[in-house]
């Protein structure tokens, strides 16, 4: 089953999940973004969850770090099921109806591979430096959920 689109759907690769938490930075900020809004929505598969939970094993070098994230993390997306061939941050984000995938990997962020992708799927594939430089919360809730926007309502690292 898919989701319906949303610009409020977000999907982060591996790369970016595990940047989030062991560089910061610009993954940190996109992901920021999307926490701190209880109308967005970070959509993940078990697949992605587990390939962020091993890059994050092999750059802390801590399994325990890597375990408490991954209880975290399950707890804090929507789930979304996928065959496991699937290249598991695009199949999240097709099948989780996420209009935005942010990413690390050059490939993805060609020119080529967002037509190419853009064929297939509503999805925006960005870098989250992009992301969150870019990311408008006022002019996006008006498009989601109408009326004024009220600013963040949660802490993003609550």
């Amino acid at each position: 089953m898919r989701a319906e689109p949303s610009p409020a759907r977000v999907v982060a690769g591996a790369d970016v999940l595990a940047a989030d938490l062991v560089v910061g930075g610009d993954a940190r900020a996109a992901l920021d973004h999307v926490r701190e809004h209880s109308w967005m929505t970070l959509v993940a598969s078990d697949h992605l969850l587990d390939d962020a939970a091993a890059i994050i094993r092999e750059l802390a070098d801590d399994d325990d770090l890597a375990r408490d994230w991954l209880k975290r993390i399950e707890t804090a997306r929507e789930s979304v099921d996928h065959p496991a061939e699937d290249q598991p941050a695009l199949a999240s984000a097709y099948r989780g109806g996420a209009m935005h995938l942010l990413t690390l990997d050059e490939s993805l962020l060609s020119a080529s591979a967002g037509a190419a992708i853009r064929r297939r799927v509503e999805t925006s594939v960005r870098h989250p430096g992009a992301f969150a430089s870019l990311f408008d919360a006022e002019s996006l809730y008006r498009t989601v959920v109408g009326g004024g926007y009220p600013g963040p309502d949660r802490d993003p690292r609550g």
